[in-house]
């Protein structure tokens, strides 16, 4: 009951204003192949837009200035569901259902497959870098946080100590130490990246679980609430949480978020129809945008910010890979 009013509040004194804020700018491209599950898309050197093909068996590019794709067919099974860009230009993914973090070579087309020698460990989820260059990822239901050394290959694993905690969303601080959120429990975790010792943080509200992460400067960890429609943050230095109800409050269904050059917040509600993209001041505290994206998307479910353009990047279960541009 609490929450329901502290939501009804919310919205009568100033989170309703959103709603009538000015909209960013987004633009869409529809992507060839159907039904495919278009997402994660990551900006590469070239200004090429990479994404997988989560239900289609691939990964590909689009080149947003002349609205061409390319597609590279992965095998059977794989899975696709995250990808990173290296420096090189190089594509690592998530092989989600064959168990194995994988790296294409764009211009030979090849492909070498990193397997997770651990039939618990089967379905890696999220990859993010490190300053290294090495990358940490989740495993959503075998329920552990690794961290593959790009160099050498080796894959390290910890468990998370809360059974079925399904990691999920996962960034690194400016420590190089990786959070992560537990979307299968209210609670969040860190790794030390040194000792691989890794330690819970208990959320307040016991029915909230957290899906993805985005990490301010100060190392402030910032969550959204899937169950809630909370945006939440944890000040790791003084061991306090703070919360908050989206504009759409429980009816907001928070997923995809992403962090901007100027400490702001864009996240999306998919409890709508069309999906909502909302901007957050993280020093005012304040909401200031609200989009609806045209297409609708089904949901957008990771989203990619491209620093030198000011541009945001998504995938959208409509089959669309969408670009909001954030900074004006």
């Amino acid at each position: 009951m609490k929450q329901s009013i502290w939501v009804i509040l919310f919205l009568f004194l100033g989170g309703f204003s959103i709603l009538h804020a000015a909209p960013v700018e987004v633009k869409e491209w529809q992507v060839p192949w159907q039904n495919t599950r278009p997402r994660d898309p990551f900006v590469d050197p070239q200004g090429r837009v990479w994404f997988c093909g989560q239900k289609g068996e691939y990964l590909a590019y689009l080149e947003p200035d002349s609205g061409q794709f390319k597609k590279y067919e992965l095998e059977r099974g794989a899975g696709p569901h995250n990808l990173i860009v290296d420096g090189d230009g190089s594509v690592w993914f998530a092989g989600n259902r064959n168990g194995y973090i994988g790296k294409l070579d764009p211009t030979s087309g090849k492909i070498v497959r990193y397997p997770i020698h651990n039939k618990e460990a089967n379905d890696p989820h999220t990859l993010v870098f490190d300053s290294q260059g090495d990358i940490w990822f989740t495993v959503q239901h075998g329920n552990f946080v690794g961290k593959l050394m790009t160099d050498t290959g080796e894959i390290k694993l910890v468990k998370v100590p809360t059974p079925n905690a399904r990691p999920y969303g996962i960034r690194v601080d400016s420590k190089d130490r990786p959070w992560i959120a537990l979307f299968g429990t209210n609670k969040l975790a860190s790794v030390a990246p040194e000792t691989f010792l890794i330690k819970e943080y208990e959320l307040p509200n016991q029915d909230s679980r957290p899906r993805r992460l985005a990490i301010t400067s100060g190392n402030k960890i910032w969550y959204v609430d899937y169950a809630e429609g909370l945006l939440g943050n944890y000040n790791p230095k003084i061991d306090k949480f703070q919360e908050q109800p989206l504009p759409a409050g429980r009816d907001s269904y928070p997923y995809g978020m992403e962090l901007d050059d100027k400490d702001n917040l864009w996240m999306v509600e998919t409890g709508n129809t069309p999906n909502r993209l909302i901007g957050f001041n993280t020093k005012a505290g304040k909401f200031f945008s609200s989009t609806k994206i045209p297409s609708g998307a089904g949901s957008i479910r990771h989203m990619y910010f491209h620093k030198p353009s000011g541009e945001l990047w998504f995938g959208e279960d409509s089959n669309y890979i969408g670009r909001a541009k954030v900074r004006q």
